[in-house]
């Protein structure tokens, strides 16, 4: 018996389950929710090392290129982004979905452990890692800076004033502030959601 056969023998049948079908997915699709910044959790981690005093050029050959030789070489690893400054080198390491964070973090701690050797004797400190969430990056970000109050009282300013405005803003979800050291640079975000879809 030919399958097609029950559908050519009973028309209106075969109308109704054809418009029932095209109706759940017009339905459907009504439904589905879309989001421009869908939470998906990237294994994501950021290697950090500080090399007090050196420059760009000098942190990118001694510190972020044998790092990188050996990040290159983990499996799983599908993208990875470095930045050197002066006295400091990140390197951001994004791994595929299907490689659970903990596993990254054996990999890295093992890539790490085989490129101290290729490192200055003389950092402060071996490099360090931390995870990251991609999702968490800061949406605004915010300069103040004044040419006759003192950075104490800027700082202040900011804590008192400032802050507490935008984390009364609608829909803020976190702030944050921090300082580094030796720059005397003072930042505080603010996190806040994504629009809803339409």
């Amino acid at each position: 018996m030919n399958p097609s056969a029950i559908f050519i023998e009973r028309p209106v049948a075969t109308w109704l389950v054809m418009v029932s079908i095209l109706l759940s997915g017009l339905i459907g699709y009504h439904i589905l929710s879309v989001s421009a910044l869908p939470e998906v959790d990237y294994p994501t981690i950021q290697v950090q090392t500080l090399y007090p005093g050196a420059s760009p050029d000098v942190t990118t050959s001694s510190i972020t290129a044998p790092l990188e030789r050996q990040f290159g070489q983990m499996p799983g690893l599908a993208q990875m982004s470095s930045a050197s400054s002066g006295g400091a080198s990140v390197i951001t390491l994004q791994f595929s979905l299907d490689l659970s964070l903990d596993t990254a973090e054996q990999e890295v701690q093992a890539a790490i452990n085989a490129a101290s050797s290729f490192l200055p004797v003389d950092l402060p400190m071996p490099p360090v890692y931390s995870k990251v969430n991609p999702a968490d990056t800061p949406i605004v970000t915010l300069a103040v800076s004044s040419p006759t109050l003192p950075l104490t009282q800027v700082e202040d300013l900011v804590d008192t004033r400032l802050a507490p405005k935008l984390s009364e803003a609608p829909g803020s979800v976190s702030s944050a502030w921090g300082a580094v050291n030796g720059l005397r640079f003072v930042s505080r975000w603010i996190q806040l959601p994504s629009p809803p879809a339409d």
